[in-house]
């Protein structure tokens, strides 16, 4: 008998990824505990388990079940087919160097920014992203860079999806707004997220473009007070494009 469907999905494909979602967010827990947190019978809660722990994707010890370290790996494989990592992974770098703060590299994904990679500098002071971290396009520079290079359509359609929560007290959540601040970043070619995201947090992006379409960003982020309006338009703005250029250099060769 086929298995349960709920519209055109799988139902226990879902409540597999629901299991997933919660060890990520929650950490390991035992079948008693999934299944209370997540209001699933227990040998619904066990089965699932049971099956992710013998195809190597969790880990048990103690009877509680974690993630596996399958993940990482299968995160470190996807990456890998990115081609603007490959060429975008030393830029980085160079920038976290010039700057000594943290660089980052960002790409678009079914309409949230994600973290392909980032490098610390020698003042850096971290903000809590990991790579991989996936977030609300309007709550980061990197992700409004991405943003503003859409089509119209799309950006609506982002819109719609997710809607505009609120991250910070300085979130922009209203769309007139979003959409005034995306045409203001498509004409001078940079996005500021001003504690947006993270209170105390400023940081400062530019797109990667590809035969026109963007295809990424790069961003340098820190504490508010060492990313003052002036350093951002006199120092560190001319350094990103500078990396910027010579990513989408290499794009064009790669």
């Amino acid at each position: 008998m086929p298995e349960e469907t709920k519209g055109q999905t799988l139902q226990g494909v879902e409540t597999a990824f629901m299991i997933v979602r919660h060890l990520r967010d929650r950490g390991p827990k035992t079948v008693t505990e999934l299944a209370s947190s997540l209001d699933l019978p227990k040998s619904t809660a066990y089965i699932h388990l049971k099956t992710m722990y013998e195809a190597g994707y969790l880990y048990k010890e103690d009877n509680e079940y974690r993630l596996s370290l399958q993940f990482l790996d299968h995160g470190v494989a996807v990456r890998q087919n990115f081609d603007i990592f490959h060429v975008a992974e030393s830029e980085i770098d160079a920038l976290a160097e010039e700057t000594g703060e943290v660089a980052n590299l960002g790409v678009e994904e079914n309409g949230k920014r994600v973290l392909l990679y980032i490098s610390e500098g020698r003042d850096a002071i971290y903000d809590n992203a990991q790579i991989g971290e996936f977030t609300n396009m309007h709550w980061t520079s990197l992700g409004k860079a991405l943003l503003a290079h859409q089509p119209e359509e799309r950006i609506q359609e982002i819109i719609d999806t997710y809607s505009l929560p609120e991250s910070t007290a300085q979130t922009i959540t209203e769309p007139d707004v979003l959409f005034e601040d995306l045409a203001k970043i498509r004409d001078q070619g940079y996005a500021i997220e001003d504690e947006e995201h993270w209170e105390s947090i400023r940081a400062v992006a530019v797109p990667i473009l590809n035969e026109k379409a963007v295809v990424g960003a790069i961003s340098v982020s820190g504490p508010k007070t060492r990313f003052s309006d002036e350093r951002i338009e006199n120092e560190l703005l001319d350094t990103l494009r500078n990396h910027a250029n010579v990513i989408e250099l290499k794009l064009t060769h790669y």
